[in-house]
């Protein structure tokens, strides 16, 4: 069954378990021998107007080709996931609450794709064209002990670097204080003027209170 763009909009926003959007989550870093927030981080990719996509070398990224990864969530899912992994992963630096929105359609023209799940080995089967390996994503439910499965992420890959514009991007952020200090900063900067060119920001935390 096909729609038109307006009935796609319409059939997604009245299902709670789906979404329109596509969020890539950022994370605190060190840059130059110096650590940076991952409100820091996400003013810079802000400023530079460009996602760099991961490394298949230091990632999970399967193949020869770098991708910027994002989740197919709402935002309430990605609240419960990182809530998730923040209580069973402590001091594993995975992702932060803070990140980019961006439109799944947009994302979508720019060449973005719903991952595969699969055993990359059996998935290699049949994605037989190398360039496209970026897609694959490690599924295995076979022992019982060792389960691998990130589908609740429901992700999606953009194989290299996305460029994008500040008025189609939205701004997540975690908490109170990241809040302040995504303000702060921002204020701080005289070109870009990202508070008022960006479309739109959201607090996680409120979403679990």
């Amino acid at each position: 069954m096909s729609y038109s763009y307006d009935q796609w909009k319409e059939r997604v926003t009245q299902r709670s378990d789906l979404s329109s959007s596509l969020v890539h989550l950022t994370r605190s870093a060190t840059i130059e021998g110096k650590e940076h927030s991952a409100v820091d981080v996400l003013i810079k990719i802000l400023k530079e107007g460009k996602l760099i996509g991961s490394n298949p070398r230091k990632g999970f990224i399967t193949g020869n080709r770098s991708a910027v990864c994002f989740q197919d969530a709402p935002l309430s899912s990605i609240a419960e996931n990182i809530a998730f992994e923040n209580k069973h992963y402590e001091g594993r630096n995975r992702y932060s609450g803070c990140g980019l929105i961006f439109s799944k359609y947009l994302v979508h023209a720019k060449g973005g794709r719903p991952v595969i799940y699969d055993k990359p080995s059996e998935a290699k089967k049949y994605i037989t064209d190398q360039n496209e390996h970026w897609r694959i994503v490690s599924f295995d439910l076979s022992n019982t002990k060792n389960m691998v499965d990130w589908m609740h992420e429901r992700e999606w890959r953009l194989p290299g670097d996305m460029a994008f514009d500040l008025k189609n991007t939205a701004v997540l952020i975690d908490k109170r204080d990241s809040y302040r200090e995504f303000i702060a900063k921002c204020n701080e900067l005289k070109d870009p003027n990202i508070l008022e060119n960006i479309c739109g920001l959201v607090v996680l935390a409120g979403l679990l209170m």
